[in-house]
């Protein structure tokens, strides 16, 4: 972010219960400094430092949190109807601007900071940095990698392909030459992420979720390629067992919905290290955004994920917030939070899923996802408690209070009586 964005007066939260991301219990009557841009203190209110010119603001015991992550959005679109609705009527520069209001709506929401995984270009990075627009921090993918005929293929029976509509959002890749190359063109474009898909998905119109996609050795040259250039993360669309195994032996470092995982892909995520990002929200949607055939797929999957999903989590897979925001709303991405929560991880770990685990995946963690001194100054404030009640943070008229680096981007805070 700018320089300019950098420069804000001092702030001191007082009256805060903090949650501080990193799974520990919360802390009641705490205080939180921070000062250009960073955490100072934060411990007891009787030990906090005075700070000159800095403005206090009493939280009267509501809950401090670090920032949210969303792993996985989709800012191209608001919903599926988004293909037959606005896009097919919008003149291209309200479509820009309607996907900057969702980015703010994220942000508002709680999320400082998300992953696109395909479908915007680099320039809605460089403008949240830039301070052009409020946002989320973001990683982009641009495009999603899949073969002719898979999840990236978008075109119809007739030959048409409604992803024109979007702008360019496939990059298609048949063998190992071709997706190194593939990678490298998504590198020289500004990618922070390459997103592959590793077996089709329930909106392709070409393929069924349990379809493998790219090859294990396909896969294998996309992560080789990415590890020349800095060792950027390569996440996979997964939903059936085998192409999950296929990315997880293909190197990738997450793996994206994982519904249908078994046992011994549980093991391969386990002995890898990968990261599982469940978005479940895509089974809680309004199911008018989908096709007849579309839904019947999503029902079918519905419960055989949520089985799976709490299996791979009863055996301790890494777990990251991501919502697939985009196939529905923005702006309500930390429902999610009450979603894992019943895939049977705790309030607190479903909390760290969405802050210092997330960061972790991002590559982040030594400067976001906790509050920590030293760390960025991304935080969000929420009445009530959410170890008691985790659903309240899925509201976003409970997130009072939204802060980006030191900057106070939402405030609808009342202060405390007394």
């Amino acid at each position: 972010m700018t320089e300019n964005r950098r420069q804000h007066p001092p702030t001191v939260f007082t009256g805060a219960r903090l949650i501080d991301g990193t799974g520990a219990a919360p802390v009641e009557s705490t205080a939180v400094v921070v000062e250009d841009g960073r955490f100072t203190y934060v411990g007891p209110e009787g030990s906090r430092p005075q700070v000159d010119g800095a403005t206090v603001v009493d939280l009267g015991g509501r809950t401090l949190l670090p920032g949210f992550f969303d792993c996985h959005v989709h800012f191209l679109m608001d919903s599926n109807a988004d293909f037959t609705g606005r896009l097919v009527t919008n003149r291209p520069t309200v479509t820009v601007f309607e996907r900057a209001q969702r980015m703010r709506d994220t942000l508002h929401a709680g999320v400082t900071t998300a992953r696109d995984l395909g479908g915007i270009d680099a320039g809605y990075r460089d403008a949240v940095a830039l301070g052009l627009i409020d946002g989320p921090r973001l990683h982009v993918a641009l495009r999603l990698m899949s073969h002719t005929g898979g999840h990236a293929d978008f075109r119809l029976p007739s030959g048409y392909d409604p992803s024109g509509l979007l702008g360019p959002f496939s990059e298609l890749a048949d063998d190992p030459d071709q997706v190194r190359l593939a990678t490298r063109r998504l590198l020289s474009e500004g990618a922070d992420v390459i997103k592959v898909c590793a077996t089709g998905g329930v909106n392709s119109p070409s393929d069924q979720p349990e379809d493998e996609g790219l090859t294990v050795e396909e896969i294998r040259a996309v992560v080789e390629e990415t590890r020349r250039h800095r060792g950027r993360p390569v996440a996979a669309h997964a939903q059936g067992a085998q192409g999950i195994k296929n990315a997880l032996r293909g190197g990738v470092t997450s793996i994206e919905h994982g519904y249908l995982i078994d046992d011994e892909g549980i093991d391969l995520m386990l002995e890898t290290g990968a990261f599982l990002v469940p978005t479940q929200s895509t089974f809680h949607v309004d199911h008018k955004v989908f096709t007849a055939a579309a839904l019947e797929q999503k029902t079918r999957m519905a419960e055989a994920a949520v089985e799976r999903l709490r299996e791979a989590v009863r055996r301790g897979v890494k777990v990251a917030l991501g919502t697939d925001s985009g196939v529905f709303a923005h702006g309500q991405n930390l429902r999610e939070l009450g979603h894992m929560v019943t895939l049977g991880l705790s309030p607190l770990e479903a909390i760290r899923a969405g802050t210092l685990n997330a960061a972790q995946l991002l590559g982040l963690d030594e400067t976001l996802g906790t509050v920590e001194p030293g760390k960025i100054a991304d935080l969000v404030v929420c009445d009530g408690d959410p170890v008691a009640d985790i659903d309240l943070l899925g509201d976003p008229a409970n997130v009072v209070l939204v802060m980006q680096e030191g900057r106070l981007v939402k405030r609808a805070l009342t202060e405390a009586a007394g």
